[in-house]
């Protein structure tokens, strides 16, 4: 990855994933936030069900797209978080830089958490 690219990894945090519909097949496009913690790159949400971690289960090869300080479409691979330690130990780096650190209990209970691995072309 080039110099730009990787700063951006390292400093932004608005993203679009374009993952594969389980039920569809179909690409769907996707704006959320990424988290950079110690070099590695995770996505989360809010507690509740979410159609991308879902579709992310079923197919986990998909884009992500950079779109702030550089643009680049970047092949990845999710690898879901699903180990109760290892899930408290990333939110309770995350939900801090967002706000939320009194609501780690519920985000560990309820919320996705996926490592993202880029692929090389």
């Amino acid at each position: 990855m080039d110099q730009q690219v990787l700063d951006a990894l390292r400093n932004d945090r608005l993203i679009d994933i374009t993952t594969i519909g389980r039920r569809s097949g179909a690409p769907s496009r996707k704006e959320m936030w990424f988290h950079n913690v110690d070099g590695v790159i995770y996505l989360t949400g809010r507690p509740g069900r979410r159609d991308w971690y879902a579709n992310l289960l079923a197919n986990p090869e998909f884009t992500f797209h950079l779109k702030q300080s550089a643009t680049a479409d970047l092949r990845a691979r999710a690898h879901p978080i699903t180990g109760e330690d290892e899930k408290r130990a990333v939110l309770a780096e995350i939900l801090p830089r967002i706000n939320r650190a009194d609501e780690l209990d519920r985000w560990v209970a309820d919320s996705p958490l996926v490592r993202v691995e880029f692929v090389d072309e």
